[in-house]
């Protein structure tokens, strides 16, 4: 049972576009920044934003288009966004019970229900409880229970893990990777996150400015960008240069050799790397080899376990050393360093006749 749309909608004077396809057993992840559209998005395809044009299709149904709006108590979609929003007045088991008793389940069969999915997300001992005696970790999971509870044929997933923290999570992350596999339903995740979408997702689409900017396997999409918007969003160095005739490609004045496609000479190409899969070489190394370049540091900030640095002469390169490392070569401003990164780090990709 796939999920197909392709619609325009719109908020105010801003618009969204968008043709996706999140198909069962499996999780689309919608990336991108705040104000990019990716929760507007996200409400269309829950019935909480008309479309303007196109349509959206759950399997054989269709959802909205050719004059059909179907509300959103009745598309059996679940929803599950940043906070909970659990009834306060419930316990954890009687609001995971809620909608199968909506529609119409025996209160007995839907709360034996509900006390089978706590126990699939580990909260079996906390069905008594209500929402105000639970973590906010254990309160998200009492959410997720409540969406899949009432047997949804597709499931929206909106920011729900921005407001936990690292390892509530990491466990959420966990359970919607064993709930893809165990409910068979397609998951839109809308993220701002691209671990988000590394973890859960086969498929990646990245939204800018209310638009697809680029979509299609997520390990396509995230270790080779097509955009500079994607790659800063990706963490990911992408620069671009033209094909040498040695196999190779010269970009602002770097030779690149890497995995992916042979670049004929009069073709352009892109070159894609992880700032954390360049190594730092002392000058004597040999200058000219493919992927290295000399450079002096000109900045400096800090990342976790080691910092981020950038060349006066490559600005637009990125490059993360680990703490011991840095302290290692002396990393300072205005020291000159050499840099390399091994051809398996590198994703080279054909952009363009020239």
């Amino acid at each position: 049972m796939t999920l197909r749309a392709s619609f325009r909608a719109r908020v105010g004077s801003f618009a969204v576009e968008a043709d996706l396809a999140a198909a069962e057993e499996s999780v689309l992840a919608i990336l991108g920044p705040n104000g990019s559209g990716k929760s507007t998005m996200l409400a269309a395809l829950a019935g909480h934003l008309p479309i303007e044009s196109g349509e959206i299709r759950l399997g054989n149904r269709v959802l909205d288009g050719d004059g059909v709006h179907v509300v959103p108590a009745r598309r059996r979609v679940g929803f599950l966004g940043q906070r909970p929003l659990l009834f306060p007045h419930l316990s954890a088991l009687e609001n995971v019970a809620f909608g199968p008793r909506a529609q119409g389940v025996a209160r007995a069969r839907a709360r034996a229900d509900a006390g089978s999915w706590l126990e699939r997300v580990g909260l079996g001992d906390l069905a008594g409880s209500r929402p105000a005696a639970l973590s906010g970790g254990q309160q998200q999971r009492v959410a997720l229970a409540r969406a899949l509870a009432a047997r949804p044929d597709a499931l929206l997933l909106d920011e729900p893990f921005a407001a936990l923290d690292v390892e509530t999570a990491a466990q959420a992350r966990r359970l919607v990777a064993e709930e893809r596999d165990a409910a068979g339903i397609p998951i839109v995740l809308v993220t701002h996150d691209p671990l988000d979408a590394v973890v859960l997702a086969k498929r990646t689409a990245v939204v800018q400015d209310g638009r697809i900017a680029q979509q299609g396997p997520t390990a396509d999409v995230l270790g080779h960008p097509g955009s500079a918007f994607v790659a800063a969003l990706a963490g990911v160095n992408l620069v671009s240069g033209a094909g040498t005739g040695r196999g190779t490609v010269r970009a602002d004045g770097i030779e690149w050799t890497g995995a992916g496609d042979v670049v004929p000479a009069q073709f352009d190409a892109t070159v894609a790397f992880a700032p954390g899969s360049v190594r730092l070489r002392s000058l004597g190394d040999i200058a000219h080899a493919p992927n290295t370049w000399n450079g002096t540091v000109a900045t400096l900030e800090p990342l976790p376990g080691g910092i981020r640095l950038r060349t006066m002469q490559h600005p637009g390169i990125a490059i993360d050393v680990p703490s011991a490392v840095a302290v290692a070569a002396g990393v300072a401003p205005g020291i000159r360093l050499r840099f390399t990164v091994h051809p398996d780090d590198v994703s080279v990709q054909v952009s363009a006749l020239r």
